[in-house]
């Protein structure tokens, strides 16, 4: 049964691959100032770490969820100025895709598409932590994508000779 648009022609029936995004939510957050109010006094130039997780969930058939975890870290030596930590999830709609095409789709857009929530609600925690104003570069999920399949390929191929040396070994 075809769905009717509101001028009362039918809607065109969905071909090919389908993306939608059914949700975007903050899973998990977290802001650390281990020791304030010392830390507003000093003056050292502080050094930035940043870790970046990303996790997949099959919900149904065609339905995802992918939570984006960004870890900023801000220290001055040993001692921690302040960590942020924020989950950041989506529900996302994909049907249609061969297995190369969905997995491209997780690594890539999902992340693509949750990164501009996740930098904000950072920035938004380090202000109200009593901090300047501090937004994150964008981040190139394409890119980061490719280098992990060359590496889980790297992987593969050592698995692999690994695998065929002790064969050959067994058989000797």
């Amino acid at each position: 049964m075809s769905e009717e648009l509101a001028n009362g022609a039918a809607a065109p029936e969905a071909t090919g691959p389908v993306f939608t995004v059914e949700k975007v939510y903050v899973k998990d957050v977290s802001f650390e100032v281990p020791g304030a109010p010392g830390v507003f006094n000093e003056q050292a130039q502080p050094q930035l770490q940043m870790n970046l997780q990303q996790a997949v969930q099959r919900l149904n058939e065609s339905a995802y969820e992918v939570v984006l975890g960004i870890n900023l870290t801000c220290a001055i030596g040993d001692k921690s100025i302040y960590v942020a930590e924020v989950k950041q999830a989506g529900v996302f709609g994909l049907a249609g895709f061969d297995a190369a095409a969905l997995d491209g789709m997780l690594g890539v857009h999902c992340p693509t598409v949750l990164y501009p929530y996740a930098r904000q609600l950072i920035s938004d925690l380090i202000q109200a932590g009593g901090f300047p104003p501090f937004f994150l570069q964008p981040i190139n999920f394409e890119a980061l994508y490719a280098e992990g399949l060359r590496q889980r390929a790297a992987q593969q191929a050592t698995d692999g000779a690994s695998l065929a040396g002790a064969e050959t070994a067994g058989n000797a």
